[in-house]
């Protein structure tokens, strides 16, 4: 175990201003799930009316998975050099006009092709979100702000059964992704106006400053990806994604599907059960957050505290191994609500990794690189759930493999990283290329 941080951090000040930055955040990733989901939402209604397979739609779900990952390297590496700022920016922006264009295809090959715009301007999202909590939020609150704008995910899962298909009703299919798109707008020019580092933000009190500053500042530097890769704190937060983030996605993109195979639920009819799903994640999220937070504020290490929160989380999420057995569609929502919840307790210890041990400058790429290890843990995933499903038609071995991830990749955290000791080789090669 690491020794318990020793830093002097002073009382939460008056000043809420790095509460209005996690608002906006929040908003974000509620805006960017919307905009992911209107399709698995619409799929049992296109696949009807336009004839596609499962290996098809697996196939729009594996190259959407494909281009996120790519671009999280991409977009890593620009905002430890840009900036969380410009980087949502020109993230959001890309994403937007690609969500649009959805409305121009029919077929599982043009729906894959739109994807793959709106995959990498998406792949922006968690990257610029985490360099902003690091900005502005000391460690012992960060897991809390994380697993607040994480909880954006659930809203925008709750949010999208809700409008779709009243949009899709009223005005077609096509202007589900029109008038989502346009709700876009709205958040970029908030955080234009809004979003500052703290010493640039007019409204931020000096209390305020100094608690965000409490913890030592990093000194600038560079970090390459073969750095990065040599240290194995990347490789245990990467493998950590790679195998709870298939999941997550697997749950996104079909469960629509699942309810409408194994209990008749039409488009009218996800509604109900897809809230009642991700309220329960939102509360997962939060608390998984807030559990590991108070564990730090308690003075137990960040080692003990992150994989403590994790563990729990993990334990919560096995029973969604018997969702297929539900004899009733609200036992399979409690199942999957749990698991729902579990991830994202989970994740929100685990996106904490970077900004706990790496310096600022390097936390986008490490960042980048594990949403690319998580794309491609998606990318096996949407092939085998496609290929399940064709073959055997059951969900079930879909269930077992998301029951066991989360124990498996606490597992590997741990024995990749044991102490969780933060990286220092940085700023001494920094230092010497000075």
């Amino acid at each position: 175990m690491n020794s318990v941080d020793k830093t002097v951090i002073p009382p939460p000040p008056r000043g809420k201003v790095r509460w209005i930055i996690c608002a906006l955040l929040f908003f974000a990733v509620v805006l960017s799930y919307i905009d992911r989901l209107v399709l698995s939402v619409l799929k049992p209604t296109l696949q009807a009316q336009y004839g596609w397979t499962e290996s098809g739609y697996g196939d729009v779900v594996f190259w959407f998975q494909a281009a996120y990952g790519i671009g999280f390297l991409f977009f890593g590496r620009l905002i430890d050099r840009v900036g969380a700022k410009v980087g949502y920016l020109l993230a959001m922006g890309v994403w937007t006009v690609a969500h649009m264009a959805h409305a121009l295809v029919t077929t599982t090959t043009g729906f894959a092709l739109a994807r793959i715009p709106l995959a990498l301007g998406e792949s922006g999202t968690y990257p610029a979100a985490l360099a902003a909590a690091a900005e502005w939020f000391p460690k012992r609150e960060r897991a809390l702000a994380i697993g607040i704008f994480n909880a954006g995910a659930n809203v925008g899962a709750i949010v999208t059964p809700l409008i779709v298909p009243m949009i899709t009703l009223a005005m077609g299919w096509e202007s589900a992704f029109v008038i989502t798109g346009l709700f876009n707008l709205v958040w970029i020019g908030a955080w234009i106006a809004f979003y500052r580092r703290p010493r640039e933000h007019p409204r931020i009190t000096q209390e305020e400053i100094a608690y965000i500053e409490a913890e030592p500042f990093d000194t600038e530097g560079k970090a390459t990806f073969r750095q990065v890769l040599s240290c194995r704190q990347t490789w245990a937060y990467m493998s950590g994604r790679f195998l709870i983030d298939p999941i997550w996605w697997t749950f996104l993109f079909w469960l629509p599907d699942f309810f409408s195979k194994r209990y008749a639920v039409d488009l009218k009819g996800f509604g109900p059960p897809l809230i009642a799903i991700y309220l329960i994640a939102d509360v997962g999220s939060i608390l998984g957050g807030w559990y590991s937070s108070r564990l730090l504020a308690r003075g137990v290490s960040a080692n003990r505290a992150r994989k403590t929160a994790m563990l729990a989380c993990a334990l919560v999420v096995t029973p969604v191994t018997f969702a297929m057995y539900a004899p009733t569609i609200w036992v399979a929502v409690l199942l999957i609500g749990l698991a729902c919840a579990g991830h994202q307790g989970f994740s929100s210890n685990l996106f904490s990794m970077p900004a706990d041990l790496f310096p600022r400058w390097a936390q986008g790429t490490v960042v980048g690189l594990g949403g690319f290890a998580g794309a491609a843990g998606g990318m096996l995933m949407s092939k085998y759930a496609g290929y399940v499903l064709e073959t055997i038609g059951s969900y079930t071995p879909i269930f077992i493999v998301s029951g066991s991830a989360y124990l498996v990749a606490l597992l590997a955290v741990h024995l990749i990283n044991p102490c969780y000791a933060p990286v220092t080789r940085f700023a001494r090669s920094a230092e010497l290329h000075a």
